[in-house]
């Protein structure tokens, strides 16, 4: 007995089809395995690129983050009462002219150092602007408790005396918090 193959046209159909899946199906089992290889290649160097931007970055903010923490300090030391009495007092002044002098310079200093902030954490900056604030307010309490007629001279003795007392000042303890910083960056 001979069996005949008889074709019909759904049977001619299903050889197209077949014929057509020998060449499409490899072709996009290929295609699905490019796309992935490309897509982790891709990702890749997306990395490389976001790592060197990183890295490039990071070349171009730490000089100015180091000079932003020296220039706070240097803020620091530079209204540090002892310094700044120091620095300021000249003979002949009264105690009104050295309040006025001596609240104008860290007005001045700190306006010229207050974009820094971008570098420094906020808490830290925090602290800065208390020592600050803490600073203007012995210069103000020592003012108001001598008499108009004070010389600086005298201004000057009692905010000294005043700072010898103090254990730890609101300045060093703004410039430690900035080293603390400074040694977790590094």
């Amino acid at each position: 007995m001979i069996i005949k193959i008889n074709f019909t046209p759904s049977s001619k159909i299903m050889e197209v089809v077949l014929e057509i899946l020998k060449y499409t199906l490899p072709a996009g089992i290929v295609f699905v395995g490019v796309y992935f290889v490309l897509k982790s290649f891709l990702e890749s160097e997306q990395r490389k690129a976001e790592l060197k931007y990183r890295s490039d970055n990071f070349k171009l903010i730490t000089p100015t983050k180091l000079q932003a923490y020296e220039r706070m300090i240097l803020f620091l030391e530079r209204i540090n009462l002892s310094n700044l009495v120091m620095r300021m007092y000249s003979n002949g002044m009264s105690a009104k002219d050295l309040q006025t002098t001596l609240l104008a310079v860290i007005r001045s200093e700190y306006d010229h150092n207050m974009a820094q902030q971008l570098y420094v954490p906020s808490r830290t900056w925090k602290l800065i602007k208390s020592a600050r604030e803490e600073t203007v307010k012995v210069i103000n309490s020592c003012s108001e408790q001598l008499n108009d007629n004070s010389s600086g001279l005298e201004l000057s003795q009692f905010i000294l005396e005043l700072v010898g007392k103090i254990e730890t000042t609101p300045t060093e303890v703004a410039i430690e918090a900035l080293k603390n910083e400074l040694n977790k960056s590094f």
